[in-house]
C-alpha cells in the first residue's frame, strides 16, 4: 500500500513534468532536450532559496519562474543564432548542469532539515492541489488568443506569419512555459525525496515522454478527456508501472531499460491501433 502510495504521488509530480514536455512535445513540435537539465535546475534553485531562509511556498515558485529562462535560452539559440532545436536543448542542457553546480556549490544536497510545501498537510492533497491548478490555469492559457495562436505556431507556422504574428514569440512563450512546469516538477520531486543531486535529471525526457505517449492510448478518440488529463493519467500509470516492477523484485539499476521499453511498447500499441482504425476505415468506404 506504501509502494503504491509513493508511487501516486510521484506519478503526480511528473504530471506536472508531462504537462511541461506536452507543450513542446505535442503542441509545437520542437524536441526540447533541455528538460533534462532543467528538472535539476529547478530543484537546485529550490534547494538554494530554502537554505536562505526563504519561505518553502515562495521558494518553489521562484523556481518556475527561474526555471523559465531555461525555455528563453534554447529559444534564443535556435531563433536567433539559427541552430537546431535538438541541438539547442542539448547545448541548455549541458550549460544547465555546469550551472546547477554552482548555484549550491556542490552536486548533492540533502533537504530533511528544511521546510517543504508538504508540510503543510497530507502529501498526495497537496500534489493533487498543484496538479489541479496547473492544469486548469494551462487549459484556460491555450483557449486564449495568445493559446490558440501557440497552438498554430506548432501546426502551421506560414498561417501565424501570414497573420501578421511573429512565430518565434509563440515558441519563446512555449518553451519558457514549458520549462518553468519542468522546473516546478523538480522542486516538487526535491522535496518529496528530501535531497537535491546532479545527476536527479538524466533520463527524464524518457518519463516526460512514457507518460504522454501513455495518456495518448487513453480514449484516444474522443474528446471527453483533455490532453493535458491525459498526460496527468499517463504519468501515473507510469510510475504504478514502475513501482509495481520493482515489487516483483527488478534491479533498481535496470529500472531506465524497462523506462524505454515501456515507451516502445506503448509507441508500437499506439501505431497498431492507428493503422488498424484507417484499415476499417477503407473497408468502410469500400462497403459503402
Amino acid at each position: 500500500m506504501k509502494l503504491l502510495l509513493t508511487s501516486v504521488e510521484q506519478g503526480l509530480i511528473f504530471a506536472v513534468l508531462a504537462m511541461g514536455v506536452f507543450l513542446t512535445y505535442k503542441i509545437l513540435d520542437i524536441a526540447d532536450l533541455s528538460v533534462e537539465g532543467t528538472f535539476p535546475f529547478g530543484a537546485f534553485l529550490f534547494a538554494r532559496f530554502v537554505s536562505s531562509g526563504i519561505n518553502p511556498i515562495l521558494s518553489t515558485f521562484l523556481a518556475f519562474c527561474l526555471g523559465s529562462l531555461a525555455g528563453l535560452l534554447t529559444t534564443t539559440l535556435f531563433t536567433r543564432l539559427k541552430i537546431k532545436p535538438i541541438l539547442a536543448g542539448i547545448l541548455t542542457m549541458t550549460i544547465l548542469y555546469s550551472v546547477n553546480l554552482k548555484i549550491n556549490g556542490k552536486s548533492n544536497i540533502p533537504l530533511f532539515s528544511y521546510g517543504s510545501i508538504y508540510d503543510l498537510g497530507s502529501t498526495l492533497l497537496i500534489l493533487i492541489i498543484i496538479v489541479l491548478i496547473v492544469k486548469i490555469l494551462l487549459d484556460l492559457f491555450l483557449k486564449t488568443e495568445t493559446g490558440y495562436l501557440l497552438i498554430a505556431t506548432g501546426d502551421n507556422e506560414v498561417l501565424v506569419k501570414s497573420l501578421g504574428e511573429n512565430s518565434n514569440k509563440y515558441k519563446l512563450i512555449g518553451l519558457m512555459l514549458a520549462n518553468g512546469l519542468v522546473a516546478l516538477s523538480g522542486a516538487l520531486m526535491a522535496q518529496h525525496q528530501g535531497f537535491v543531486d546532479i545527476t536527479m535529471g538524466a533520463g527524464i525526457i524518457v518519463v516526460a515522454l512514457a507518460s504522454i505517449i501513455i495518456g495518448d492510448t487513453i480514449k484516444k478518440n474522443s474528446n471527453i478527456l483533455k490532453n493535458t488529463t491525459r498526460a496527468i493519467i499517463g504519468a501515473i500509470i507510469y510510475k504504478i508501472i514502475g513501482g509495481i516492477a520493482i515489487d516483483l523484485g527488478l534491479n533498481p539499476n535496470d529500472l531506465r531499460a524497462i523506462n524505454a521499453i515501456i515507451v516502445i511498447v506503448f509507441i508500437a500499441y499506439n501505431n497498431t491501433a492507428s493503422n488498424l482504425f484507417k484499415l476499417k476505415g477503407k473497408g468502410g468506404a469500400k462497403n459503402a
